[in-house]
Formats: structure tokens, C-alpha cells, sequence
């Protein structure tokens, strides 16, 4: 939890609170610097702030010692105020079905171009690259595996769309998208290339702290994984919970994916799914989690249990650098096929 700093609980509050700059100034310095002030050329603590340019000079002695508190965030080069990009993040994290840039211009007072591009910043900003820190590294955690397919709904295709694109039965012609998710933690997806034992498993080695409780269907792909985590499945066939043995956490939050994807967009290309499902993470916690550096993130809550997650905003992860194409998700053959919902 961010010590000494108001996190608004409703859009007017956010909005009344962040027209302060001293406000805006306050929370981002305590989420992205929670240690101290650092360079962030140099990481030097030798740092003044001169309050009458709202910037601190470096004493380490090197080139652009001059830091403001948007260097090196998704704020930098923008002339858009804080207030109104504090204000769209709150938005952002906190639309359960998404929001599309219209009304992020309409409530903030900008253009649909500007609010397009303060869309894309601040969902860029919500994707990692590589994990800070595993799910269920902490004793007593549980952590939820499942898969879900997007797109591909032939009753929503025309019918000379449908002969192009439709060209198997069950799971062909979708998009996988793998789910795991730490019950009063947090989710993490990943936009993979399909169900197999291999490529499943090396994402939840990759995610997953060995050694945790880990919760799946009885899908063959998962067999295995008892070797390193204390794995245990829930046959679908026969029941849904099983004790503590259960995925519906990760269903239920399946159900807020799609319906934000097809209230929101509609439709997504294949090769710009990878953006929209990490538009939809949710937190699994009440209150806004622990800071950790901010590069330009946000981080938001929701409630524990099997119930639908509801969000709660802070801001203070750091942003990946932007995947290629080619890894940002494994598109269809025909790369211009449209997944519609």
C-alpha cells in the first residue's frame, strides 16, 4: 500500500483531486521513487529540487543532469497536463468493459486523436515484458492456470467472410490466450500460439514460482507440472469446485475480457489482441498494491474470491518496451483476418 498518498475512489474525486499539481506531484513521486529521488541517467541520490522550474538537478557531474518527474514515463514529450493524464488512467483501469478514445475525449475535454494517443500510452504502459516477480512466491499462495479462445464466431460473419475464415470446427481458426492468476494477486496473460504441452508449460515455468499450489482443468497439456508445484485439476466434466480446487476466478474474469472486447472494439486484428488483453488485466486486491518504480504503469485492484474483479486505480509499474509484431502475438494465416465476437 503507497504511504501518505490520497488515491481517489470515484471518477470526480479523481478528477477534483488531480487538478492540483502538487497532488499529481506528490503521488507519482511517492509511486515511482518510494526509496528517495534518483537520477534516472545515472541513479545518483545527489539530487536538489529546484521547486521554482518543478525540477531537480543531478550533482553527479554528467551531461543532462536536469531531470523533471515526467523523464523517462509515458508523460514525457507531451504537453498534455498531468492532470488530464492522472485523470484518463483513472479511467482506463477502472472501465470493467473498457472505454473506448471517444469517451475519454469527451469527458477529459480533448480530441479523439489526443485521447487515442493517451490510450495507447497508458495500455503500452500496462504490459511487462519480463515479471518483477513470479506469481506464488509467497507461502500459502494459489495460483489459477487456464486457456480461453478469442474471435472466430462464425454466427457474427457474413457468409462470404465466414467461407475465407472458418475453416475447421472447435478451436481452429481462434487465437489462444493463456491465463494465470494469483488469487489476491494478481492476473498475467500471454497471447500464445497454441495448446500444446510445450508451449503451455514454459509459460506457467516462466511465471509460476515453483513449488506453489497450482490450479488447472484436467487438460493433458498440464501433466506434468506436479513435479514442480503442488498442481492439482478439477475435471469439468463432473464438477466445477473441488474444496480450494477450482478455476473460477480466471473464468469469471474471462467473461469481463470478452465482454470489454466485444462492448469496447468489436472486432480485433489478430496482431493487435496482445494489446487489448493486457488493456484488461486486473489486481486481485481491495486496495491499490505496494509501489514499485514507476516508468509509466498502472497497476489496479479487484476483489478476491470467484467473484468478477472490480477495479480500484493507482498508477506505478514499469513499462516494457513495446514487443514486435512477430512476438506480440502469433497472428492467422491470413494476417488481415478481423477476430470478431
Amino acid at each position: 500500500m503507497i504511504q501518505n498518498v490520497h488515491l481517489p475512489e470515484t471518477l470526480f474525486e479523481a478528477i477534483t483531486w488531480y487538478q492540483d499539481y502538487q497532488n499529481c506531484h506528490d503521488t507519482l513521486v511517492a509511486m515511482r521513487w518510494p526509496r528517495g529521488v534518483t537520477c534516472p541517467h545515472c541513479g545518483s541520490k545527489d539530487v536538489v529540487y529546484m521547486e521554482k522550474y518543478r525540477r531537480w538537478h543531478c550533482r553527479a557531474g554528467h551531461p543532462a543532469a536536469q531531470f523533471t518527474l515526467r523523464t523517462g514515463t509515458l508523460f514525457e514529450s507531451s504537453r498534455i497536463p498531468l492532470s488530464k493524464w492522472m485523470a484518463a488512467i483513472w479511467m482506463i483501469v477502472n472501465a470493467k468493459n473498457g472505454i473506448s478514445s471517444h469517451e475519454i475525449g469527451r469527458a477529459l475535454g480533448v480530441t479523439q486523436k489526443t485521447a487515442w494517443f493517451m490510450g495507447h500510452r497508458i495500455r503500452l504502459a500496462l504490459q511487462q515484458g519480463s515479471f518483477e516477480m513470479l506469481l506464488g512466491d509467497e507461502p500459502g499462495d494459489e495460483v489459477e492456470v487456464d486457456e480461453t479462445f478469442i474471435g472466430g464466431k462464425a454466427r457474427n460473419m457474413h457468409s462470404s467472410a465466414k467461407a475465407r475464415r472458418i475453416t475447421g470446427r472447435g478451436p481452429a481458426d481462434k487465437e489462444v490466450v493463456l491465463g494465470m492468476l494469483e488469487r489476491g494477486g494478481i492476473v498475467r496473460l500471454e497471447h500464445v500460439a497454441n495448446r500444446k504441452k510445450w508451449t503451455l508449460q514454459r509459460e506457467v515455468r516462466a511465471t509460476v514460482a515453483a513449488g506453489a499450489a497450482l490450479y488447472s482443468d484436467d487438460l493433458a497439456s498440464y501433466d506434468g507440472l506436479q513435479r514442480d508445484y503442488a498442481h492439482k485439476t478439477v475435471n469439468h466434466a463432473i464438477r466445477y469446485v473441488e474444496g480450494r480446487v477450482h478455476t473460477n476466478t480466471l473464468e469469471s474474469f474471462w467473461a469481463l475480457l470478452k465482454r470489454s472486447l466485444n462492448g469496447t472494439w468489436v472486432s480485433v486484428e489478430p496482431f493487435h489482441l496482445c494489446s487489448a488483453i493486457w488493456t484488461s488485466r486486473r489486481t486481485a486486491t481491495t486496495s491499490a498494491t505496494a509501489p514499485t518504480p514507476i516508468g509509466s504503469a498502472v497497476p489496479c485492484g479487484a476483489s478476491s474470491g470467484s467473484a468478477s474483479p472490480t477495479t480500484s486505480c493507482a498508477v506505478g509499474r514499469v513499462a516494457a518496451p513495446r514487443k514486435a509484431r512477430s512476438e506480440c502475438a502469433p497472428t492467422s494465416p491470413d494476417d488481415k483476418t478481423t477476430l470478431t465476437y
